[in-house]
């Protein structure tokens, strides 16, 4: 890529981004997947630095135990430390210790990159959490007498409940729904809460993400077999059920289902839908009905006709310049290129290159992309 990496030089010149470091990165055999995610994940800055910030104070135990959190840490590392500012780096490494850790990225076909983002960001938060725990472990040991083989005999002081440990990925990624039901009877709203990382939308022709996200807002009546149970009236009752956004998180990933079974098919379909995602999303139906302000900076795009077959690319904003990753290769676009990637109006279209996660950083969060 040396052409195209002088050519991102000299159509950058002197806008070239001071430290910044755009590397395109080697396909392993159908490994498009994993790239166009992790240059999204590159340049959630916030969660880059982070991870950076981890992997210098944690050196000594990268050397010690290799898991998916250290090996990423160091591709990381091995990008924003390149003397060159462009050019070709392999992730071989992540790439083994993904397929070592998880059989369903083993196989040379095609993967779907949103379960490939779910299972990273979940991994990443496990071995945080054991390392958190394994640490405090060896401050606070327990005394002889109180260690058993199955752990600790005593259960929670008084039963209060251990507080789940936030991570930086928690911090990062991290939403709260909530899942309201009013009883028509008694009118009590029940709520249970429930952590995201990342919404599923549905999609429909010739729509927008704000239309999705009210439909995923919109109030559900639940009746006929559907009927709730009531605690309050103590029986079977019909109900209204909706979900609200009570926490937003700082990046905002908005997953595209492009992929819908069809029954009468038996196999999935890729819906090439139109969905516009705008540049600036206003985050509304939240708990507090307070509009939350968010800035797209990453898209993973499917291309491709099919859910089996195809490939991933990324487009991602650094530094007010929109780039496009498409493994080795990173070229500088337009931003009115974005909108290329929307969808199709009609069903059979020569266009198969459709957003499918969305990557969208609050504007509250002091720090533009």
């Amino acid at each position: 890529m040396g052409a195209a990496g002088s050519k991102l030089e000299k159509a950058l010149g002197d806008q070239f981004p001071e430290g910044e470091r755009y590397f395109g990165l080697e396909n392993f055999g159908n490994t498009c997947y994993c790239n166009s995610v992790l240059q999204a994940l590159y340049f959630c800055v916030p969660f880059r630095e982070q991870l950076l910030d981890y992997y210098a104070n944690n050196k000594s135990m990268a050397d010690a135990e290799e898991n998916l959190l250290t090996c990423l840490a160091d591709l990381f590392s091995q990008i924003s430390s390149q003397k060159k500012k462009t050019g070709v780096i392999a992730p071989k490494r992540f790439v083994q210790r993904l397929k070592k850790q998880n059989e369903l990225f083993r196989s040379y076909m095609h993967q779907d990159a949103h379960e490939f983002l779910n299972f990273l960001l979940n991994e990443l938060v496990d071995i945080l959490e054991k390392e958190a725990q394994s640490a405090k472990d060896d401050q606070d040991p327990l005394p002889p007498s109180e260690k058993v083989a199955n752990g600790p005999i005593a259960g929670p002081v008084n039963g209060t409940k251990k507080e789940p440990l936030v991570t930086w990925v928690h911090k990062n990624f991290q939403g709260i729904l909530t899942n309201e039901t009013r009883c028509l009877q008694c009118e009590t709203v029940t709520a249970r809460d429930e952590t995201f990382f990342d919404l599923s939308l549905d999609i429909e022709q010739n729509s927008s993400i704000t239309s999705c996200l009210k439909n995923f807002s919109s109030t559900e009546t639940l009746n006929a077999e559907d009927k709730f149970f009531c605690d309050k009236c103590c029986s079977l009752q019909e109900a209204q059920k909706r979900m609200k956004i009570k926490k937003p998180p700082q990046i905002l990933v908005i997953h595209l289902k492009r992929f819908k079974y069809i029954e009468q098919l038996g196999r999935y379909k890729k819906l090439s839908y139109r969905v516009v995602f705008p540049l600036e999303l206003k985050l509304s139906d939240t708990v507090e009905d307070a509009d939350i302000e968010y800035s797209l900076f990453a898209v993973v795009v499917h291309v491709g006709s099919g859910p089996n077959h195809g490939h991933y690319v990324s487009l991602v904003k650094s530094h007010n310049h929109w780039l496009f990753f498409d493994d080795e290769n990173v070229e500088m676009i337009d931003e009115s290129a974005v909108q290329t990637f929307f969808g199709s109006s009609q069903e059979y279209s020569s266009n198969t290159d459709h957003g499918y996660i969305l990557f969208y950083e609050s504007t509250a969060s002091g720090h533009k992309s």
